[in-house]
């Protein structure tokens, strides 16, 4: 117990209290509804959607209508919400995150506050960590919603679904009915993954008209599992990517140089950064195969990044335990929970790096087309909650990067079952014997154990462990998680023994006695001590742990818990100390024999938090360098709306003035930067006003009385308000001039074209483009210095600030050349150009699953971002022209690129 809670009081206690004063409120409505029919009941919550308006507060109407859902829930589901459950339904409509416990009904809570602020009209997104909880959530708790007149979408990864009672439950998409993604978010409550969810955000950004669209303004959120989706996958950049030009061969060739490399030798492991370099006998044995004399010279540095890529993949990345080969594809296996992420890939050619060493075809690298963290991305949201069994050892997280407060919401129950100490092996082998016998010892009297392991590969070796003993178990990991859901809803039948990789089959309920639930063996099950939950060894994360240990003592079942730990263990071989590890040395302690000792809690305690505080600087850095390009985004997503906007009603004139006066205001902005760079103040000298007229014929055609006005204008010698008024006069000419020849432009095409507002259509296309093939080219700019600015640091200066300032003067840029790419595209229009399509009209872009940003990458102690390893995803063949600096420049100007465009 902390000093401050001494001193103060459990701050918590005093929270729960003010929530449990509002339950008496919802409660004090409960009989009062009991006596209504089912329409009257209807009519009641009818009534309260009629009452709200923008001004009305939501917290007003919060204690009928808790109690309307709850008697809703009671008649169609049979589930009445107990108090605890209320105090978790306000917890989230307070934009909070609720702890709750494995097996305390979140599910059940979230529909209180999903019906309150479905009220308003504007959409409640509630996210999952899979497809199949999306779905199942949807179907179950359906039946609440609808009852209330409220519709209900779930969106899956290739397709989007309705709630819909009249459809029957036969099948697999039983109560579904197939509808559009934009209907679904369109419905009052959406059910979908936060992958999902990001992406589409992504699509909507990329659209040639806003009736591609498929999501609502973002304005509620509900995270289920929120510490697996805001922290687990925080480093996690959603990508939207397509194949850019790279020859596989260069992968081949690497893998075999750097296959023949010896650990020790050429090169060192550093385990806990997740780092491998090159000694320099390995260097010397690299520029030797390659037939180079310096690989670090201009003529060889492009090698660099494969030779790193290759020693990564072969030192750092192991079969089965981060990657599994299936059908001759590398899957990622993720960390956190041992699922297949299929569709994810690393990036920076760390992938292809892993095809080539596994003898698999190699594809190509991809190039950003649109990027966000979900850090980002559930920030966009006008409220945000979530809910966890496990949130409180990361509240200083939650509230630092998200703003979101912990609530820690009592169980229904007593919580009864026995978490009992750790066994500390002093080896693995002889932890491994030890767990088969204590596994062989519950299973010969009936009692159920669930067996949580880190990898697949610890998973697989146990199964042949138990199985040599003749005890038959239910395996389950990244290999075979299409039965995930219905192998751990098993788990607590009698005599069952589950090896399941730490999180495989979170969402779903363990029961006693199995599912359905035969209340006779549950009681038999109660009797032995319940489900007994055996961790194989601890994880980085205390949370994980947590979870593990919450799989067993649902709703004041009987239960226990205890992890088996060895010295060879990666968690304590890598953080634990050193003094410790000498310490069972000398104690000269048997392979088999456990010992429980005070210190060597401590040290393991000591290292979660130790490996925890690093994952969150990493966390941090990556939130302070990503919203630097998210204020980019920002800017440029909703300069694209603004424009998809004004086109959607292209009809009206305000819209037409509005996108003709944006385009001359970039006119106007390029003339008077022309004329300023050709005209200098402080210089002496006639100005050179032919180059002025060469270079503003490249913007449109000037006439000949603007001519004249540019080569009546004299550089004065030393009076600068003179030259000052000059220029002016030049700048107010041609403006006037380039103006003039745009409304003749727009009428000429007019008469030529029956389709009405075809000029506005022209400009939208031009904006569209140019803003689409800069922030792509953007996006790889910024991404190129994020990799380099931790160099910034040997020169005694902050990276972070560095990589500020730098992006600010790279944005800047960026805006310079979208003004120029239009003004120097608007005039050379013509009737027989047809109108260019859009980004995704031009490319026939598929999307697949998220981006992952794995775990290993790290920050320098700079708070730099240097090398690691992150994950893309993967989508079809794009073929991107790339224009030679002496290539002419496409604007029609006549110039080089590098003169005109390419400055």
């Amino acid at each position: 117990m902390s000093l401050y809670t001494l001193i103060f009081g459990d701050p918590n206690k005093k929270i729960l209290s003010d929530y449990l004063r509002k339950v008496q409120v919802v409660n004090g409505h409960e009989d009062g509804l009991k006596s209504l029919s089912d329409q009257q009941l209807l009519g009641r919550f009818i009534k309260i959607r009629s009452f709200y308006t923008p001004n009305t507060s939501l917290d007003d109407l919060l204690p009928e209508t808790f109690a309307i859902v709850r008697e809703a829930s009671k008649r169609v589901l049979g589930m009445r919400h107990f108090d605890m459950q209320l105090v978790g339904g306000m917890v989230l409509h307070e934009g909070k995150i609720a702890e709750m416990k494995t097996g305390e009904g979140k599910t059940l809570v979230a529909t209180l506050p999903v019906v309150l602020n479905a009220v308003a009209g504007k959409g409640v997104h509630i996210v999952t960590v899979n497809d199949y909880l999306a779905k199942r959530d949807a179907v179950w708790m359906g039946p609440i919603y609808s009852f209330l007149g409220l519709t209900v979408g779930c969106i899956q990864h290739d397709q989007a679904f309705l709630f819909d009672p009249a459809i029957g439950d036969k099948g697999e998409n039983a109560f579904l009915r197939p509808i559009s993604r934009k209907e679904a978010y369109a419905a009052d409550v959406t059910y979908g993954t936060n992958n999902e969810f990001g992406f589409d955000y992504l699509r909507d950004n990329m659209v040639p008209a806003l009736e591609h669209e498929v999501q609502r303004a973002r304005n509620y959120a509900i995270v289920d599992e929120v510490d697996s989706i805001l922290i687990d996958e925080a480093r996690t950049p959603l990508i939207i990517s397509a194949p850019a030009q790279e020859s596989s061969e260069l992968y081949y060739t690497f893998s075999r140089i750097v296959s023949r490399l010896q650990e020790g030798a050429d090169y060192n492991i550093d385990e806990k950064m997740r780092a491998s370099t090159l000694t320099e006998e390995g260097i010397t044995k690299v520029e030797r195969s390659l037939g180079i004399s310096n690989i670090y010279d201009p003529e060889g540095i492009e090698m660099v990044h494969h030779v790193e890529q290759a020693l990564k993949a072969q030192a750092l990345f192991k079969k089965d335990r981060d990657y599994v080969v299936k059908d001759g594809q590398v899957i990622i296996v993720d960390e956190f929970t041992g699922r297949l992420m299929h569709g994810r890939r690393y990036s920076e050619g760390l992938h292809q790096a892993i095809e080539a060493k596994e003898g698999l075809d190699v594809k190509q690298e991809s190039r950003t087309l649109a990027t966000i963290t979900f850090q980002n991305f559930f920030r966009l949201y006008a409220k945000l909650s979530g809910m966890t069994g496990t949130a409180a050892t990361e509240a200083e997280e939650f509230s630092k990067i998200y703003g979101l407060e912990v609530v820690t919401v009592p169980t229904n129950k007593p919580m009864i079952r026995r978490d009992d100490s750790d066994r500390v092996y002093k080896n693995e082998r002889g932890k491994f014997l030890a767990i088969v016998q204590e596994i062989k010892a519950r299973h010969e009297i009936g009692q159920p154990v669930l067996v949580g392991t880190i990898s697949i590969n610890k998973n697989e070796l146990l199964a042949d462990l138990l199985s040599r003993e003749g005890i038959v178990c239910n395996v389950l990991n990244a290999k075979n998680h299409e039965r995930e859901a219905q192998i751990i809803a098993q788990a607590g039948k009698k005599g069952a023994v589950t090896v399941a990789t730490n999180m495989a089959g979170r969402g779903v309920d363990i029961v006693l006695g199995g599912s359905p639930q035969d209340k006779t063996e549950a009681e038999e099950v109660k009797k032995l001590g319940g489900l007994h939950v055996l961790g194989t060894e601890r994880h980085e994360s205390r949370r994980i742990d947590n979870q593990l240990r919450g799989r067993s003592g649902r709703q004041g079942d009987s239960g226990s818990s205890q992890f088996y730990v060895s010295m060879e263990d990666d968690l304590l071989r890598i953080f634990g100390s050193d003094r410790m590890k000498r310490l069972m040395d000398r104690m000269g302690v048997p392979d088999d024999m456990p010992i429980e000792n005070a210190m060597i809690s401590r040290s393991i305690e000591s290292a979660q938090k130790k490996v925890e505080g690093h994952n969150f600087d990493i966390r941090k850095h990556l939130v302070e360098y990503d919203d630097v390009i998210n204020k980019h985004r920002d800017v440029v997503y909703k300069q694209r709306r603004s424009i998809l906007e004004r086109f959607a009603e292209g009809g009206k004139e305000s819209n037409i003035d509005l996108l003709e006066s944006e385009v001359l205001g970039m006119v106007e902005q390029e003339i008077e930067q022309v004329v300023s760079y050709h005209t200098n103040l402080e210089g002496e000298g006639d100005w050179n006003v032919n180059e002025i007229i060469e270079v503003l014929r490249t913007i449109y055609p000037i006439s000949a009385a603007t001519e004249s006005v540019i080569r009546d204008a004299v550089a004065p010698a030393d009076d600068k308000m003179q030259g000052a008024t000059e220029r002016t006069k030049i700048i107010e000419a041609v403006v006037v001039d380039a103006k003039q020849a745009y409304v003749r432009l727009r009428q000429e095409i007019a008469k030529k074209v029956t389709e009405p507002n075809v000029f506005l259509q022209i400009e939208r296309s031009l904006l569209l483009r140019a803003i689409d093939t800069l922030w792509i080219e953007h996006l790889e700019t910024i991404d190129h210095l994020r990799q380099g600015i931790g160099l910034r640091g040997y020169g005694q200066r902050d990276p972070l600030v560095e990589y500020k300032r730098e992006a600010y003067r790279l944005f800047q840029e960026f805006l310079d050349l979208l003004r120029k790419q239009v003004v120097y595209s608007i005039y050379k229009v013509s009737v027989a150009v047809e109108v260019a399509p859009s980004l995704m009209e031009r490319r026939n872009i598929t999307f697949r699953a998220p981006a992952k940003t794995m775990s290993e990458r790290q920050t320098g102690s700079d708070g730099s971002l240097p090398e690691g390893a992150t994950a893309v995803t993967t989508s079809e063949q794009v073929h991107v022209e790339k224009i030679g600096r002496n290539d002419p420049c496409p604007c029609g100007s006549g110039k080089k690129y590098k003169k005109c465009h390419g400055k």
